[in-house]
């Protein structure tokens, strides 16, 4: 099955990626909800800064890379059901960014494949985000 995936402005709704995923053959569903803390090391490798907000943006291709991240999980663990939405747009310190499911016949492959999901994602999904500072400073992370 393919997985559900999508990078949307508004808030991410945890009981709409929980049904994507919801099988009656699925015994384990492991579910990972990321977060905008109130803290961030700086990029530089600077002590850890107050956050008063985050700016996520997406390449017009994100998307269809996360997709392809979302084929290729699916492909390492056949039968297991998977789902993976992205925040864009500025959120607040509290708000959801990201929420990625997997679930499976047993939590053991319902845990990796999830795992395996949102560090895929992380790492090869083109969405950068620019984090602002108490003090007023900002930065971009994660810029090719």
């Amino acid at each position: 099955m393919q997985p559900t995936v999508g990078i949307q402005p508004t808030p991410i709704s945890v009981d709409t990626v929980m049904a994507a995923v919801t099988d009656p053959g699925s015994g384990g569903t492991a579910v990972f909800i990321g977060r905008v803390r109130d803290h961030d090391q700086r990029a530089d490798g600077g002590s850890d800064q107050p956050v008063s907000q985050l700016e996520y943006s997406a390449h017009p291709n994100a998307e269809r890379e996360l997709q392809r991240v979302g084929d290729a999980v699916a492909a390492k663990f056949p039968g297991v059901r998977l789902a993976a939405i992205h925040r864009s747009g500025v959120l607040d310190v509290g708000d959801i960014a990201v929420v990625v499911a997997a679930a499976a016949p047993h939590r053991a492959e319902a845990f990796e494949a999830a795992r395996q999901l949102i560090d895929d994602l992380k790492a090869a999904v083109p969405i950068w985000k620019h984090q602002t500072f108490t003090d007023g400073s900002d930065e971009w992370v994660g810029l090719p």
